[in-house]
């Protein structure tokens, strides 16, 4: 499944999920103790309260606040790059490790294979080095 980690919609993600585990509708309601109508708007929803989302993520057995933190790493690089060059300025040394998720390894892909941003772009604005993201596109054409 593809998420968009730019915008997320936490309801649109849990309805997928829920349809591809084929997870019964009568199952959620007991869960939740929740009439059909509270869980139909639950899918509509763009986000919800994290309690809510804990006990989708436990129902589902998904981890639904995935989304969220790629798109924390993937735009948290964005600041972590400015910070670096304060950082550079004063002649400490800091390293950091990048742990890219899959859905950002598909969103970074994604961008270059629309041609949404170009390669040069897209290192510049996510700090992703080039050998990565061509590690990523050589791996992905041999699976």
């Amino acid at each position: 499944m593809k998420i968009n980690v730019k915008n997320i919609h936490i309801g649109n993600i849990i309805k997928k999920v829920i349809e591809d585990r084929e997870i019964d509708l009568d199952r959620i309601c007991n869960f939740f103790k929740m009439n059909e109508s509270d869980i139909l708007k639950m899918y509509e929803q763009k986000s919800l309260d994290s309690e809510i989302l804990l006990k989708w993520s436990k129902l589902a057995e998904y981890d639904f606040f995935r989304p969220y933190v790629s798109h924390l790493m993937l735009f948290a690089s964005i600041s972590q790059t400015k910070n670096n060059k304060q950082i550079k300025k004063n002649d400490d040394i800091q390293f950091r490790k990048n742990i890219y998720t899959k859905e950002i390894k598909e969103y970074i892909i994604e961008l270059v294979n629309t041609k949404t941003k170009t390669l040069a772009e897209i290192i510049t604005e996510y700090n992703i080095p080039k050998t990565t993201i061509y590690k990523w596109m050589k791996k992905q054409n041999t699976d």
